[in-house]
């Protein structure tokens, strides 16, 4: 008997290889080549080869509703427990005195760790998690953080956004002040809020100056549970319809589901160039490539091949790099390193003539210098960038 096993990589894929009916996964970090993730029944998994296995580390028996890295301190949020810390990627973990609260956020700031809880507000840690302080925000169910520079951004359950601009010591409400926002995403000067259960005025809202004022994007029918954001482009994960892109700053969204469904998305996080996503069925893995794309520039038909130096270069973490085709090709762009090995596939498809953009994010590479080479049609060409951070 002869069986065959067709994958294509133009979907998500489940890859919950050790990390199955674990109650959903509720929250994504990672600190160097580990990758962590925080379930609702069995605590937190890790996977050390981008999700292709995961194992259940020693924090195994709570519900891991944020997660959080700060150098060599990876902190965890429960649902009844408090903080969790561990200091040697998982293998280990102590309880921090936070450790009767129900903590849905985490945010790093600098030498200041932020937990969001339910009815208590927001609680501060100035010294890795050896004490806590509770802040003047202090009797909302606070469950999504943001930093933005100076300003921390904490969304809550019905009473929408508060801002801090003195590391909470004091807090506003923004504007946005009658919703409950689960999620928040930080893009340059974009603030971007993840909201639900308040039709009609739900969705995805933007600011563009820290949170003065709001107005809500053209997804504004979904009941947004997660947000992620690469370059000028914003991920959404809903409650009832699964996965929104968005490739202008959220001025239009495309549904993205192929292969996932309609899964209810509690997180989502991009590494190591892909997107990955955590549901109640599991995790599910995509290349970042194929939600973000090539973006056509022209539909002109050029006269010849080319390919542009990128730019900015250098740069950090994010680059576009420009190319033509005179007729319609197969295209392979591919990243390598120094010592020749690829790192990242930005392009494998067969295009029609034109004129393409394709970004590059490399915020989970180190800095150096990568070359990058074009395919097309008997076409090659090669150019080297530089990562600097």
């Amino acid at each position: 008997m002869l069986f065959v096993c067709v994958i294509s990589n133009a979907q998500w894929v489940q890859i919950s290889n050790g990390i199955e009916n674990v109650g959903g996964v509720f929250s994504f970090s990672y600190s160097g080549n580990n990758f962590f993730a925080g379930t609702g029944l069995f605590g937190i998994y890790v996977t050390t080869n981008n999700g292709i296995n995961w194992a259940q580390t020693s924090l195994n028996n709570r519900d891991v509703h944020s997660l959080a890295v700060k150098g060599i301190n990876t902190f965890a949020g429960t649902g009844v427990n408090g903080v969790f810390l561990s200091t040697n990627n998982g293998t280990s973990w102590t309880q921090t005195p936070l450790n009767n609260q129900s903590v849905r956020s985490l945010v790093v700031d600098g030498n200041n760790i932020f937990a969001g809880t339910i009815d208590l507000g927001i609680y501060l840690s100035t010294n890795n998690g050896t004490n806590w302080t509770q802040t003047p925000l202090n009797n909302r169910s606070v469950v999504a953080l943001a930093v933005n520079g100076n300003n921390i951004f904490a969304g809550t359950i019905d009473l929408g956004i508060y801002l801090s601009t003195n590391n909470g010591t004091s807090w506003a409400q923004t504007p946005l002040n009658n919703r409950s926002v689960s999620a928040l995403a930080v893009n340059g000067n974009n603030i971007f809020a993840g909201t639900y259960n308040s039709s009609p005025f739900y969705g995805v809202y933007l600011s563009t100056n820290n949170g003065t004022n709001w107005t809500q994007t053209s997804l504004n029918n979904q009941n947004v549970s997660s947000l992620a954001v690469s370059g000028n482009n914003i991920f959404a994960g809903s409650i009832d319809n699964g996965f929104y892109v968005s490739n202008n700053n959220g001025v239009s969204w495309s549904q993205r589901n192929e292969g996932l469904g309609t899964s209810l998305i509690k997180t989502l996080c991009i590494f190591y160039n892909y997107i990955f996503a955590g549901t109640y069925g599991g995790v599910y893995r995509r290349p970042l490539s194929e939600v973000i794309g090539i973006q056509p520039i022209s539909n002109e038909i050029p006269n010849g091949f080319s390919f542009s130096q990128n730019y900015p270069n250098p740069f950090n973490p994010t680059t576009n790099i420009h190319f033509a085709i005179p007729k319609s090709s197969f295209v392979k762009l591919i990243v390598f390193d120094m010592l020749g090995k690829e790192v990242e596939t930005l392009v494998n498809e067969n295009l029609s003539a034109g004129t393409y953009n394709a970004d590059w994010n490399a915020v989970n590479y180190s800095s150096g210098v990568y070359f990058y080479r074009i395919e097309a049609d008997g076409f090659t060409d090669i150019r080297k960038m530089i990562l600097i951070k």
